[in-house]
């Protein structure tokens, strides 16, 4: 700060100093300094006048101002005093007028009470009904209704209540007629086109070949993204191109409440979308297992059934073949005709044991897949339930549809080995029963051999 200070004084004492340094350099003498001083005060001293009268001046307006603002807020204040005795006046006087014109619609009021409520209940409908789709604004011109029979100060006209009973018999009117008229659809790509519509009462609309669906708060149909069965577009393309007749269709009986039914349905996930979507790796190595092991069971099928075949025809045949089980047993008791009952015995059966392991190949990999499937499937479940709980763990449990996913996922493991355990063990069954039946004829006809050898001794 005393810098500062000494920094003014310097420069007021360097400007007084070359102010001097002029008035001396105009000035030859004393006496002409002295009328150069006295002639710049006399300067001074005019311009300074000047000021202060224009200072008075200008204090005398403002003061002009301050007085009119003043006289102004009066003026305001005294105003806004009226205005709210006015405004309080207006409310008693309203409020006597709402009085009167209650007392006047006397019944009036319960039957507007009533209007307003069944208008009230029909406005849902109209807003998602498929009529409104054809008939365009009835959803506002009803709300209006509605507004005016709530107002305390405007009044329902009769033509403003022949008009919702207009609405409300052209609704039931509509919902039991079929019409053909030219509107705008929403492609699945979500470009706007204006199509023949086909409506099909309150229930449903198709419009070349495809099912539509509306809504109120977009104001004009959409084309289903999933359409029904190929059958059911058929009959809906059928029923676009009929000029008379019946023609059978399918509909949505719940699409006059403004129910979606029909497009729940095309959109719930088929049973590829669902494995694909939630088998997951365990999944699909039991969906792989399970293949495998129906095509084993396939095989051994066919092999099994020529086998019996050849066998049955080795039984009506004297002489062995080599080509079947039975033959080549035959062939063993041919071979040895002096060999004694016990050790054709152990020949026979030694021949049978050869030929078993091959009767019941593959049999125990097929069980063995029908027994692990369901634990694959287990195993999955167990996995998934665990991501189901880290999940909540996570995002809380506020949401169902985060629990339902996963579980979802969990199940379908467990599904899927059941499936795969089913038709195995079924395979199973069959293969066993074939093969045992096959081995049941071998021991059969060698049981047999052994008793006529032992009959043939014994009457020798």
């Amino acid at each position: 700060m005393k810098y500062f200070q000494k920094m003014t004084y310097l420069a007021a004492a360097t400007f007084l100093l070359a102010g001097s340094t002029q008035v001396f350099a105009q000035a030859t003498s004393l006496s002409d300094l002295l009328d150069l001083v006295e002639n710049d005060r006399v300067a001074e001293s005019e311009r300074y006048l000047q000021r202060v009268q224009e200072f008075e001046q200008n204090a005398n307006r403002q003061q002009e101002i301050l007085d009119t603002t003043n006289e102004r807020i009066v003026e305001q204040e005294e105003l806004q005093v009226q205005l709210s005795d006015t405004f309080q006046a207006n409310e008693i006087i309203i409020a006597d007028l709402r009085t009167v014109l209650r007392d006047r619609r006397g019944d009036l009021n319960e039957l507007f009470g009533t209007l307003q409520g069944v208008a009230g209940d029909f406005l849902s409908n109209f807003q998602n009904s498929l009529i409104s789709a054809q008939y365009i604004g009835r959803s506002e011109q009803l709300e209006e209704i509605i507004e005016r029979a709530g107002s305390t100060v405007e009044q329902l006209n009769p033509a403003e209540m022949e008009r919702f009973w207009f609405f409300m018999h052209q609704e039931l009117t509509e919902s039991a007629r079929v019409v053909t008229y030219n509107g705008d659809v929403t492609l699945p790509t979500g470009e706007t086109a204006n199509r023949s519509i086909t409506r099909i009462g309150a229930f449903n609309a198709v419009s070349d070949g495809d099912y539509l669906s509306y809504n109120g708060d977009i104001g004009h149909l959409q084309v289903l993204p999933r359409q029904p069965d190929a059958g059911i577009v058929a009959s809906a393309a059928a029923l676009q191109s009929a000029s008379s007749g019946f023609t059978q269709v399918g509909i949505d009986p719940t699409g006059g409440v403004g129910g979606q039914v029909l497009a729940n349905l095309v959109n719930f996930p088929t049973v590829e979308e669902q494995v694909m979507n939630n088998a997951r790796t365990i999944g699909f190595i039991i969906i792989g297992v399970g293949i495998v092991g129906i095509l084993m069971g396939f095989f051994r099928l066919l092999l099994l059934s020529l086998t019996s075949i050849k066998v049955r025809s080795q039984l009506k045949n004297d002489k062995p073949n080599n080509n079947n089980p039975l033959g080549r047993v035959l062939m063993v008791a041919e071979s040895n005709p002096s060999a004694d009952t016990e050790t054709l015995e152990l020949k026979l059966g030694e021949a049978i044991l050869h030929e078993t392991p091959a009767l019941e190949s593959m049999l125990t990999i097929i069980k063995m897949i029908a027994t692990i499937a369901p634990l694959g499937g287990l195993l999955g479940t167990v996995t998934g339930m665990i991501d189901v709980f880290q999940q909540i763990t996570v995002y809380g449990a506020g949401d169902p549809t985060i629990m339902a996913g996963g579980i979802s996922s969990a199940l379908m493991t467990t599904v899927l080995g059941i499936v795969v355990a089913i038709p195995t063990i079924f395979m199973h069954t069959v293969l066993k029963a074939r093969s045992d039946t096959i081995i049941h004829i071998l021991e059969e006809q060698a049981t047999g051999m052994i008793a006529d050898k032992a009959e043939r001794l014994a009457n020798a």
